[in-house]
């Protein structure tokens, strides 16, 4: 099988059961924008973090993985009926993974900056990512169905990786950032 195909090279792609759709698609945009997130993740994990983390972030890009297929599918397509979807039990995952770590750091009294360790920066970035992505399910799922279970998780994933940024600092031993509000 070739990498190259030639059949983008209009501007178009196809979604998973046969239909055309311009490249810059809401839709080709939120699965682009899932791939992206995936990515940042994969460099969180080249930054060595600890097994448990590094276990958890290789089963968040397995389930990135299923999300992208799953918004590449239109639900309204019959041919898509046997991809795989993201479900609650994915978004389940991470409420328990949230609940662990938070149980572990300081109750949050203030707003705080992005920043830190140089992993906890780059999960902060992931997390940012994850909101676009986010955001732009919610824009689809305006104009399209979805289901319900794409925002969910993405909503979960940013909230894990909030905390998650947070637990490295405090295991890595580096100062939260606070907000200085000045008017």
């Amino acid at each position: 099988m070739k990498i190259y195909t030639k059949t983008g090279d209009k501007g178009e792609t196809s979604l998973h059961g046969g239909k055309r759709v311009s490249k810059s698609a809401l839709r080709i945009e939120t699965y682009g924008t899932v791939d992206e997130l995936n990515s940042v993740i994969g460099i969180c994990r080249a930054l060595n973090p600890p097994q448990r983390v590094d276990e958890a972030l290789k089963k968040i890009q397995n389930q990135l993985f299923t999300l992208g297929a799953d918004l590449a599918s239109p639900l309204s397509n019959a041919k898509n009926k046997n991809v795989p979807r993201i479900s609650d039990d994915d978004s389940k995952f991470l409420e328990e993974l949230i609940d662990k770590l938070d149980s572990e750091i300081k109750p949050l009294r203030s707003f705080i900056l992005p920043g830190g360790s140089l992993l906890s920066a780059q999960i902060h970035f992931a997390r940012t990512v994850c909101r676009r992505a986010e955001r732009l399910v919610v824009q689809l799922s305006k104009k399209e169905k979805t289901g319900t279970q794409p925002i969910i998780y993405l909503n979960r994933l940013s909230d894990f990786l909030f905390v998650l940024a947070r637990w490295v600092n405090h295991l890595e031993r580096e100062n939260e950032i606070i907000w200085t509000k000045k008017i």
